[in-house]
């Protein structure tokens, strides 16, 4: 940031489901900032009881200010033992990030069985 920059604003909608999920969560959340090219920047949250969350910035610059304004987030630069250990997906991730798959109940054979 150079001196004629203006710090980063934080979302104060992404604020707030931050604040929410933490609330929901255990009081306390991790959050690790992932870049994903012109998207922007993953928050990925953990909560005190385990489950995962998520929330979408426009830069590296703003995730760092919406964590920041969280106080009872904490950031961290990588997926360690403990913390993967520690991460519980929610009922029906699976079927959420599976998308139209998770609906299918008749799958066309694999190619090298056919």
């Amino acid at each position: 940031m150079t001196a004629t920059e203006a710090p980063a604003k934080p979302s104060s909608a992404t604020v707030a489901a931050v604040r929410k999920f933490v609330a929901e969560h255990g009081g306390s959340a991790t959050a690790v900032l992932q870049p994903t090219g012109r998207i922007g920047v993953r928050i990925t949250l953990v909560g005190a009881d385990g489950i995962l969350g998520d929330q979408f910035a426009a830069d590296l610059a703003e995730a760092k200010a919406i964590v920041a304004a969280v106080p009872d987030v904490t950031e961290t630069e990588e997926w360690g033992r403990e913390l993967s250990a520690k991460a519980t997906p929610g009922r029906g991730h699976w079927a959420r990030m599976a998308g139209w798959v998770a609906r299918q109940s008749r799958f066309p054979k694999a190619r090298n069985e056919r």
